[in-house]
């Protein structure tokens, strides 16, 4: 019985090693069965009942690398000889891990507002965590989108910022409308490659399944089934947050995040975040999370000039 494997979206480097080394020890271990690699692909070759064996062993390494994002040799022997998976061995560890990032690093809530958002994102289809720079509000809320995926509650995530930042125009920047939207959108991307290996993550991008764009993009649209992040939402006006809210459909999770004492509109008044958080907040399902200094985890500086520039309008 000959079977393909298809491994999609996966590095084979990573996969099996330098010189193999983990595809080498994977066939140790299955010495009835003829395993080939290549490229993407793994080919096997034996009895249809050892397939069938090594399919549902083989399956437990995928869900391991998927949600670690990282493979062992020792991994590789601890789950073929338990027949128990990692993933499954951790599922009730560290309560404040969201999810394990690139090289198998564990990315958590680190401070009390960081983890309430975690733990409201459980309650609540509507989140605004809105705080001063480096709180971790949009890092934190694509890690929470991160693991919605990885656990198929959802299916895409959709990342978005209105394209107002730093009193700059668009029209004025060089290049096609993908090079002047980028920059923008860059915050979005670095998170993301933190916690997706860079062949998956281009997958997703290319099928959809990940989706970064500017807000006027989401205009017409009903959202369902996704996890939907707005960035920088102090930059959007009262009309283009309110496009942007009730586009929310079928099983879907928004986070709103934004910092009110960056808002570069024109007026301060005309700032949809501001009006939102003034006519929501006491709606059922909507939670609205106050990040402060205190959550600062950026270089030590940051916490200090915040401090200063909020003693300076006193």
């Amino acid at each position: 019985m000959d079977k393909q494997i298809l491994l999609e979206g996966i590095d084979p480097l990573e996969f099996f090693g330098i010189n193999n080394s983990k595809l080498d020890l994977i066939k140790k271990l299955f010495p009835k069965i003829k395993i080939t690699g290549r490229g993407n692909s793994l080919y096997i070759q034996g009895e249809p009942n050892e397939i069938i064996l090594f399919e549902k062993k083989f399956a437990l390494i995928l869900d391991h690398f998927f949600q670690f994002n990282i493979l062992t040799e020792q991994t590789i022997q601890e789950i073929l000889a338990s027949g128990i998976s990692s993933m499954e061995e951790n599922g009730n560890g560290d309560k404040d891990i969201i999810v394990f990032g690139n090289n198998g690093k564990p990315i958590r809530g680190r401070t009390p507002n960081q983890r309430r958002l975690f733990e409201e994102s459980f309650k609540n289809d509507l989140i605004f965590a809105i705080g001063p720079a480096g709180t971790g509000k949009t890092y934190t809320a694509i890690a929470l989108a991160v693991k919605a995926l990885k656990n198929k509650e959802i299916k895409k995530i959709i990342l978005s910022r209105p394209a107002v930042e730093a009193g700059e125009n668009l029209g004025f920047l060089p290049g096609d409308l993908k090079e002047k939207i980028d920059p923008y959108l860059q915050p979005l991307y670095d998170a993301l490659q933190d916690m997706i290996p860079p062949k998956k993550l281009e997958e997703f991008m290319k099928d959809g399944t990940i989706q970064i764009a500017p807000l006027a993009f989401m205009r017409g649209r009903t959202l369902s089934n996704a996890f939907v992040i707005l960035d920088e939402a102090q930059n959007t006006t009262v009309n283009q947050l309110k496009m942007f809210l009730t586009r929310m459909g079928l099983n879907a999770k928004f986070v709103v995040t934004g910092d009110v004492t960056q808002i570069d509109l024109p007026k301060r008044s005309n700032s949809g975040l501001l009006h939102a958080m003034k006519i929501l907040e006491k709606i059922k399902s909507i939670s609205i999370i106050q990040f402060d200094k205190r959550d600062i985890v950026r270089h030590r500086l940051v916490r200090d000039i915040v401090d200063a520039y909020e003693k300076s309008k006193d």
